[in-house]
């Protein structure tokens, strides 16, 4: 078997990265058609705004707190092949402001797979068994044991929800945790024993189960984001910290573009970097920290990790990052693989 089967992440998820003109504006260079972008403003306190191609343009949905969908006529208007169009609002577009979008591509539309254990097939979704990710629209009914069908083939690593209809939180499943727990996207909060989130029941390679959380299953509209590891390209797992400034180094197998994490036991800041707004490294390691619970501006006055061409190095005793002890669970999505699938390594940058 091949180290992996995605030599070019880029084809998969990218960050791009612009500055705002106040009028309509094209943004091109992604690589491909997104299905889902999430856009946050840099050198603004803006929302964190999230838009897919199976909800439709113009939906937005906000990471940072728990309201329903929002119909923005002037957010993110049109997804294009090689990218997105932003209207002119100021989550979006203010003249002169910078952002930063995340890209994920999905691209399969029919045919998703279900079961005789399957109570809850998606209205419409996109999904990529190559890249691990699938957007699902599904109606939730607050019952406790609901399967939903993911479209992955392969058991989800990680999985965000959110009623779309109605107020909720962003609910959180990680492999790392289990379905035991529960944590949520859009706040500070630690970990939460909630069998009424996941049900207590492990997701598998057809269904995700569902309890009769608002945050996971409200009765209503809603979304799920689904992803599943694939090697040399996205890693989902954890790391204890040891609270020294000298941190652990965390394998990933490729070198990252983006990383997304968070402590488990205590209240602290989900956190999220990308290769694109702070290259550097060793010295000042990845500073350029977004909160995607929060609208702050991202953070960049203080060295957390350096990026290499293998993993990450923890750098810092922060609190939530390498807080001693306390695990730290993560999402994490390639630059390059480590090893291409013919076998050659691929040097750091």
């Amino acid at each position: 078997m091949a180290y992996t089967t995605i030599d070019d992440p880029a084809i998969y998820f990218n960050t791009k990265l612009y500055t705002g003109t106040g009028s309509s504006l094209a943004n091109t260079g992604v690589g491909f058609q997104p299905d889902l972008t999430w856009i946050k403003g840099r050198s603004g306190a803006t929302e964190h705004v999230l838009t897919d191609s199976v909800r439709g343009v113009t939906k937005e949905l906000s990471s940072n707190d728990d309201g329903a969908e929002e119909t923005v006529a002037q957010g993110l208007t049109a997804f294009g092949s090689d990218g997105f169009t932003v209207g002119t609002d100021g989550s979006y577009n203010t003249s002169s402001a910078t952002y930063a979008a995340w890209n994920w591509k999905g691209g399969t539309t029919s045919g998703i797979a279900t079961n005789g254990s399957t109570t809850i097939t998606p209205s419409a979704y996109s999904f990529n068994q190559t890249a691990g990710f699938s957007t699902l629209a599904y109606t939730g009914n607050q019952t406790s044991g609901a399967k939903l069908a993911h479209g992955l083939g392969v058991k989800p690593d990680m999985v965000i929800t959110k009623s779309t209809a109605a107020a909720s939180g962003w609910g959180v499943y990680h492999k790392s945790l289990g379905a035991t727990y529960g944590m949520l996207l859009n706040t500070t909060a630690a970990k939460d024993d909630d069998a009424t989130a996941w049900n207590d029941v492990e997701p598998d390679t057809v269904n995700i189960t569902l309890g009769s959380s608002i945050n996971t299953n409200k009765t209503g509209t809603c979304v799920g984001y689904a992803f599943a590891e694939k090697q040399g390209y996205s890693k989902f797992s954890s790391y204890v910290g040891n609270g020294n400034a000298d941190g652990k180094f965390i394998y990933l197998g490729f070198r990252p573009a983006f990383i997304m994490w968070k402590g488990t036991a205590s209240t602290q800041n989900w956190m999220l970097v990308d290769n694109k707004r702070d290259v550097s490294n060793l010295s000042n390691g990845l500073n350029d920290v977004a909160f995607p619970n929060s609208s702050q501006v991202p953070n960049d006055g203080e060295t957390f990790l350096d990026v290499l061409s293998n993993g990450f190095k923890i750098r810092t005793t922060e609190a939530g990052v390498n807080s001693s002890g306390e695990v730290h669970i993560y999402m994490a999505f390639a630059e390059n693989p480590f090893v291409t699938s013919t076998g050659v390594p691929v040097c750091a940058r």
